[in-house]
């Protein structure tokens, strides 16, 4: 089995489609002005081919079972049980919230982080919203910075995006000096309706301009080791909130990939690792399953838009999701549709429905391979795996 696995992965990995890896341009405004549309890319964005590197391979050899269908999971952090939670589901990693950070300091949090780190066999993700603006994690707080980050929104009319690249370089360098390793940014959404879920957290530019933002972000965010998600695909547009609702996007593909889409590509063309996919029903892809659990989603991310790094599910606790499918059922589902990490608050019990599906042969053992082979490549490319 371990040779099979190894003759899978590693010719993926030698190719480079794993996606990028954060290499230069010369200025945002020019790689968007030479980006293709979405469908209009006939080949993945041109990276560096490097060999994995070889403690990659070793553990990839030496997981079990187990270990893999843990490393699916980016779990809400728990009020108490993060070190025994670490052993018990050999989880990804955790996502951390504004609590998280109540009442602690910047040395409290960096040494409760690397005190999990090393109860980890495999290098966790740590990840944060701190977007600026109205989601603000941890910059709420005057133990880690006088005043929140402002929104991306408010920077650019302030001060363009020399504004953004300030404001970004400093958050970067706090999220690494707090052992936080990913941030769940840049908002990519473009949202033009005032009383639209996603107005406050989007840009509120065109399509180009929200490129170069996004670039600007992904760029900043590599220099210092941060990994970027790309948030929402394909976009929330003027949707509703899937925290409470369903919400349908009806607008043609073509429109969507003129518009929503063009910040997205620009991302992966930068060497974005990691994109973030909504709960919204796009049916232009897909009327019957929410975007975070249709493989036609998927297939269009992958093969049309050529990204090959980790997929990473919005909150699978939303509304939008566990009315209809229940949690269980929602994070099998999620796995067969092609996310690589599920953002999961019911890990617990999620964690087991996997397990199960992949024993009962319902998810193939090579489907769990694929994931587990990005979000470790990820990983390594964020040098937690050395």
């Amino acid at each position: 089995m371990k040779q099979l696995l190894l003759f899978f992965i590693l010719p993926m990995l030698l190719s480079g489609c794993f996606g990028g890896t954060g290499k230069e341009h010369t200025s945002p405004a020019e790689t968007v002005a030479s980006a293709p549309l979405p469908s209009q890319m006939t080949e993945p964005p041109t990276v560096p081919s490097t060999d994995p590197p070889e403690s990659f391979v070793t553990l990839l050899e030496q997981m079990s079972l187990e270990e893999k269908v843990g490393q699916l999971f980016i779990a809400r952090f728990p009020d108490s049980s993060a070190k025994d939670d670490i052993t018990k589901y050999h989880l990804g990693g955790f996502v951390l919230f504004a609590k998280d950070f109540q009442n602690e300091t910047k040395d409290s949090i960096g040494q409760e982080l690397s005190a999990l780190q090393s109860v980890s066999r495999i290098p966790l993700l740590f990840a944060v919203d701190e977007e600026g603006g109205q989601v603000n994690r941890i910059s709420k707080y005057p133990a880690f910075r006088p005043k929140p980050f402002p929104s991306s929104r408010f920077l650019y009319e302030k001060g363009g995006l020399d504004a953004i690249r300030t404001i970004e370089t400093e958050k970067a360098q706090l999220l690494n000096l707090l052992g936080i390793n990913v941030n769940l940014a840049p908002v990519c959404d473009i949202t033009t309706n005032p009383a639209a879920f996603m107005y406050n957290r989007s840009l509120g530019q065109s399509p180009a301009i929200t490129a170069q933002y996004v670039q600007t972000v992904v760029k900043i965010m590599s220099q210092h080791n941060v990994g970027a998600v790309l948030k929402h695909f394909p976009g929330y547009g003027n949707n509703t909130d899937t925290h409470t609702a369903i919400a349908v996007d009806n607008r043609p593909l073509e429109t969507l990939e003129k518009e929503d889409l063009v910040p997205f590509s620009a991302g992966i063309s930068e060497g974005c690792h990691a994109i973030m996919i909504s709960h919204v029903y796009i049916n232009a892809l897909d009327s019957q399953m929410p975007a975070t659990l249709s493989p036609a989603v998927h297939e269009y991310l992958r093969n049309t838009m050529h990204f090959n790094g980790v997929i990473i599910t919005d909150d699978l606790s939303m509304k939008a999701i566990t009315d209809t499918y229940g949690a269980d059922e929602a994070a099998v589902l999620a796995v067969l549709a092609g996310n690589d990490l599920l953002c999961s608050t019911e890990y617990n019990q999620q964690y087991e429905a996997v397990l199960s599906a992949v024993r009962s042969g319902r998810i193939p053992e090579a489907t769990l391979n694929r994931a587990v082979a990005r979000v470790l490549h990820w990983k390594s490319e964020l040098s937690l795996l050395k």
